[in-house]
């Protein structure tokens, strides 16, 4: 690669800053936020692709792409331009970077004091490089001893990044090691540098493959660096800067898109395995389901048909209904209906060499083409050979709308199951339609599983105008939180994978990818025992995706009722996910209005503990709610450290107040795991997992203090809170030594179907409660004016999980 030297200053305008550099090349620095700037280098003056999928500040992007010039969607706001020893010096309110001769960046920002501190530098010694005689562009970076490196999604290993390298390069990576394994499903090429007050993050878009060194590499002849190093397409990236990591996290997801708003149905338990749709008797098993369900007493919402449904002989064949295995898809879909359950279908981006319908898309020159020829590009695919349905086609798209609505909702499915989309075509020059403009594969494999998501989207948005949709997608690039839930992947069963999913899930999470979850019990290998099930199972139920899914060996099932004598202890689990429903609910409304993680690890909000970016098996659900799951065999205790916060933290299962900032061991028997919730909180709560009763938890500051807090309801499933028809009821609570005052405020048409709200206190719990200014006793209940019914009830001691 050619390093990137001499420049001179080209032009300015009110927005950017563009730079000649080499006589050749175009450096251009874009001013979008007064703490986010975009660098770009043009080779030769124009894009390798002139467009990107990624970028969505306002809205969703065009189908063929966003403009990569475009400038819609962000503040654009006013900057500096001067020019000092022969170096520029561009600057807003927040940021200033100045442009060093030879070419490289030096940032800083400026604390709300007014100060300026240093943020971030280019590696002085050749920061920009570009190859001279075709693809491959690289960007190196300084890398402080106190830089700490999250991000990049579902990575394996630790949450901490430091150390390593990583690969952007989506594979199918079934049974992966979820400590090792690189790379895996998803394409993320974003970084969250963060220290002790201060923070940035860095994305850079392109989307071919990709290589991010965050402190593996060393080299005498520079200071220590980072680098990224992309296999083609174009050096733009994105850096934006703030105190908090949280507020990195969600610039991020302001950047690339807001989380879609699934209906509620899609928290709930669904319900999933490949052995039903692989057995001959497909149908049979399936009811059977059903029926086990209602025996067992197990809460169900939806399930997932693997893609066994569509088989031929060994094989799956996508949009294909195998009668055999399943004689009657509307029977089918009309019995899970009954019984409240949703179906989601399982549906691949490639055709078989041998599919029924694939001389028809090859005939319409649907699928990508050969490099070399205008056959399609054949890539290995489920034990044959097959080829990729072309989503930068326009009749691609309809084709296979047309067949979303005809194979899969008509015949009463509700949602799509978009797998096995990492598009693994490894002819690096095969040829998509690009919409009308020729575009080699290698800018576009994560865009394809972006726009397949979207496709199924507006199919299913089609059919059911009314209602919102919910869609899985396994592979993507940022932007997918804009469709579907996602998840981990096929993991493989053992203790070492529950605990790095729960790594890989907050990475996802740092990541923008907010509505997550794992295969809980383990995708592959040996089925869990029913000791690591159990645990597997209680941390599930605490992720936004809950899903219990396997393709075990020895052909068993991973089922709520696989081991008898601990069928309790999950159904106690799920439930314990019900009767949370309205807290889960409104993470999710908050994940989508406001931008709010669900899952976080503990020093998103807890920053100033050191102690919280200890390397930890424990999580944040919400801001409120810390869990701490078990991850080791035999375990019956649980050592944790308690994020130092001002006024403690309550044991969610007695009550007990803990003082943060200190290591405590509490009780890990196998009915339950630890959780505590941050005193100053309310858990919005349903005591038996429906739509009938609520609750509202209170832990009460123990001294002096205000809080507050809200619980979202809507129907759960039409797009009525966009004419405010839901219900935002806000709470706060003021604490002193003598009382509590807690005051409601709402807004919203929405009326639900719970005709009163409970108030619950911890038992320990002795001050005066006062509800709108008015005390109200053991027994005494406040009416509000919509009307709705507020009581006080002591907590009990061991509070009921159905």
């Amino acid at each position: 690669m050619k390093t990137l030297k001499q420049w001179t200053l080209l032009a300015s305008d009110r927005h950017s800053v563009t730079l000649l550099v080499e006589g050749q090349h175009h450096c251009c620095l874009y001013v979008l936020e007064p703490a986010l700037l975009r660098v770009v280098v043009r080779r030769d003056g124009h894009f390798s692709l002139d467009r990107t999928w990624c970028i969505a500040p306002q809205e969703d992007v065009p189908w063929e792409g966003r403009p990569r010039d475009s400038l819609a969607g962000f503040s654009l706001p006013p900057f500096t331009l001067s020019e000092l020893d022969g170096e520029l010096i561009i600057e807003t309110e927040r940021l200033r970077v100045k442009v060093h001769q030879p070419l490289w960046l030096e940032w800083h920002y400026r604390q709300p004091d007014g100060q300026w501190r240093f943020l971030a530098s280019d590696r002085p010694t050749g920061a920009l490089q570009l190859n001279a005689h075709g693809d491959g562009v690289a960007h190196y970076q300084r890398r402080l001893p106190e830089d700490r490196y999250y991000g990049l999604g579902e990575k394996a290993g630790d949450l901490l990044r430091n150390g390593r390298r990583y690969e952007m390069r989506n594979l199918d990576a079934m049974g992966y090691n979820a400590a090792t394994t690189d790379p895996l499903y998803k394409h993320l090429p974003f970084t969250i540098t963060c220290r002790d007050d201060l923070s940035f993050g860095l994305f850079y878009d392109n989307l071919s493959n990709s290589w991010l060194d965050l402190g593996n590499e060393l080299d005498n002849y520079h200071q220590p660096y980072r680098r990224w190093q992309a296999a083609s397409g174009d050096i733009d990236y994105y850096l934006f800067a703030a105190e908090r990591v949280l507020d990195i996290t969600k610039a991020f997801v302001r950047l690339t898109g807001k989380t879609f708003f699934g209906p509620k149905w899609s928290l709930g338990y669904s319900g999933s395995t490949m052995s039903y749709t692989d057995a001959p008797d497909a149908q049979r098993q399936l009811l059977q389901f059903i029926r086990l369900c209602h025996e067992h007493d197990i809460p169900c919402d939806s399930f997932q048909l693997s893609s066994g449904y569509t088989s031929i002989g060994d094989k799956r064949y996508v949009f294909n209904w195998n009668h055999d295995k399943v004689p009657d898809p509307l029977g089918l879909s009309r019995a899970f209906h009954q019984a409240g359950i949703r179906l989601a279908a399982n549906i691949k981006p490639c055709l078989l060499q041998d599919h029924p319908r694939y001389q028809e898309l090859e005939s319409r020159g649907l699928f990508i083409r050969d490099s070399q020829s205008d056959a399609p590009e054949r890539s290995v695919f489920w034990d044959d050979e097959g080829s990729h349905l072309d989503f930068t086609h326009p009749e691609a798209i309809d084709w296979w709308q047309n067949n979303v609505t005809r194979q899969l909702l008509e015949k009463g499915i509700d949602a799509t199951w978009n797998d096995n989309n990492e598009y693994e075509i490894w002819d690096d020059e095969a040829r998509c339609h690009g919409f009308g403009r020729p575009t080699a594969i290698k800018h576009l494999r994560p865009v394809m599983p972006l726009l397949m998501m979207r496709a199924s989207m507006e199919a299913q948005k089609r059919f059911a105008p009314h209602k919102r949709p919910w869609l899985i997608s396994r592979s993507g690039s940022p932007g997918m939180q804009r469709y579907a839930q996602t998840w981990s992947g096929d993991n493989r069963t053992s203790w070492t994978t529950l605990r790095y999913n729960i790594r890989m899930g907050l990475g996802m999470s740092l990541s923008g990818l907010y509505n997550v979850g794992h295969d809980v019990g383990g995708f592959a290998g040996d089925k869990p025992d029913a000791e690591l099930f159990v645990r597997w199972v209680q941390n599930g139920v605490m992720h936004p995706r809950f899903t219990i899914h396997s393709w075990n060996d020895d052909r068993t099932v991973n089922e709520p009722w696989m081991y008898p004598a601990v069928t309790p202890l999950v159904r106690q689990a799920i439930k314990l996910r019900y009767r949370l429903m309205p807290y889960l609910y409104t993470l999710l409304w908050q994940a989508h209005s406001e931008d709010e993680p669900m899952l976080r690890p503990t020093f998103l909000d807890h920053q100033h503990d050191a102690q919280t970016f200890a390397e930890c098996d424990e999580f944040l659900l919400g801001r409120d709610l810390l869990v701490a799951s078990v991850v080791e065999p035999g375990a019956r205790s649980r050592r944790l450290w308690l994020p130092d916060n001002q006024h403690g933290w309550y044991d969610f299962w007695s009550g007990q107040w803990y003082g943060g900032g200190q290591w405590i061991t509490l009780d890990a028997p196998l009915e339950r795991v630890p959780l505590l919730v941050r005193a100053g909180a309310g858990l919005p709560q349903s005591p038996h997992g429906n739509d009938v009763q609520r609750e509202l938890h209170l832990f009460p500051q123990p001294a002096a203090g205000s809080s507050s807090g809200l619980l979202f309801e809507d129907d759960g499933e039409s797009w009525g809170y966009q004419q405010d028809e839901a219900l935002w009821l806000s709470w706060n609570m003021q604490c002193s030594a003598e009382a509590i005052h807690l005051d409601f405020s709402w807004q919203g048409s929405f009326r639900p179907k719970w005709r009163q709200l409970e108030i619950k206190l911890p038992q320990e719990e002795r001050r005066r409660l006062f509800i709108q200014g008015e005390e109200v006793g053991e027994k005494a209940c406040f009416c509000l004016p919509w009307p709705r019914w507020i009581s006080r009830k002591r907590i009990k001691k061991r509070w009921p999980l159905a």
